[in-house]
């Protein structure tokens, strides 16, 4: 497959509008952290996920685009890019109407050392997102992975040591004991308190995590975001801003329906202690699943292409 140029303007444009995006999200998290301050919502995902803002900052056209001019030059500088072949350069001057001088930089994003040195990685990442996509949500686990990484909190403490319980100590107890917690997410399970662990009707683990993620999970759909940026330079740097961007509004909900009182932070609490607080958990829920089940397909589909411009074949995903 050919090609497709972005030219030098557009290319600038495309890596400007990015590094506003991301510096509208970055910009407060780097003041807050230079402060020594902390945010129980919005440092989540410069301090959970290992992406730092200036990685998350720097633009990537994805696979099979061609660059030239200072946009090319720069990041032939870069880990995974290459110049063009003389046969590519020669279809990228046909494309724009004038052949490339021979002193003009060109490059692309090199998919096939991306396959070689990252093929395990990328092939996890692909197995993960196509069995979530294939697998039906469940529904109505009301956020209570957070109510039982802060059960018996009088005698663990929690992990948010300077924000207040809601309903006390007593009353989040009584809670998690009332409620069937029905959490299949490792990353969440695995800050239980341990009180709590039995209590969960899964006993999740990293290896049935291939197994048991599933789309109406709010942790499995911001991990869209960080199966997004395990891929890159081989995904458009806008569709992974796009899943940070879901998974920063999926943690707003998250702790607005976890046990903290978070109205000081500008928070409504989601009651899910009541049964119109679980309804309403569910709705956003529901909307929610519906948004990263997209975005598994986005980035499915810029994979599978990707694969295909590296020549590199999908292993087996069920």
């Amino acid at each position: 497959m050919p090609l497709a140029l972005i030219d030098d303007d557009a290319a600038a444009a495309r890596a400007s509008a990015h590094a506003a995006a991301v510096d509208a999200y970055a910009g407060p998290f780097l003041k807050r952290r230079h402060e020594g301050k902390k945010h129980p919502v919005e440092d989540f995902l410069f301090t959970y996920y290992t992406l730092t803002p200036g990685q998350l900052r720097r633009w990537h056209p994805g696979a099979g685009a061609a660059l030239t001019g200072n946009a090319a030059e720069e990041r032939l500088g870069w880990k995974f890019y290459r110049p063009l072949t003389e046969e590519e350069r020669l279809a990228v001057g046909r494309q724009r109407g004038k052949p490339l001088a021979p002193d003009e930089p060109a490059a692309t994003m090199d998919a096939e050392a991306f396959m070689a040195k990252r093929g395990s990685a990328v092939d996890f990442a692909e197995m993960i997102l196509s069995r979530t996509l294939a697998r039906p949500g469940r529904l109505g686990c009301f956020g209570l992975h957070e109510w039982a990484m802060a059960y018996r909190s009088e005698l663990n403490g929690h992990r948010h040591e300077y924000l207040e319980l809601r309903l006390g100590a007593e009353g989040t107890d009584g809670v998690v004991e009332s409620s069937r917690i029905s959490c299949t997410h490792f990353d969440a399970f695995r800050f239980y308190q341990p009180q709590a662990v039995p209590l969960n009707e899964f006993q999740p683990t990293r290896e049935t995590q291939r197994d048991l993620e599933q789309p109406g999970c709010l942790h499995a759909n911001m991990d869209v975001y960080k199966w997004a940026y395990k891929l890159v330079p081989l995904l458009p740097s806008e569709l992974v801003f796009e899943a940070f961007e879901l998974a920063y509004r999926i943690r707003a909900m998250d702790m607005q329906a976890a046990p903290y009182d978070l109205e000081a932070w500008g928070y409504e609490p989601l009651r899910i202690e009541t049964p119109a607080g679980r309804a309403e958990y569910v709705r956003r829920q529901q909307a929610f699943m519906t948004q990263a089940q997209g975005l598994r397909e986005r980035v499915l589909a810029e994979l599978k292409a990707a694969r295909g411009s590296a020549g590199h074949r999908s292993p087996a995903t069920t």
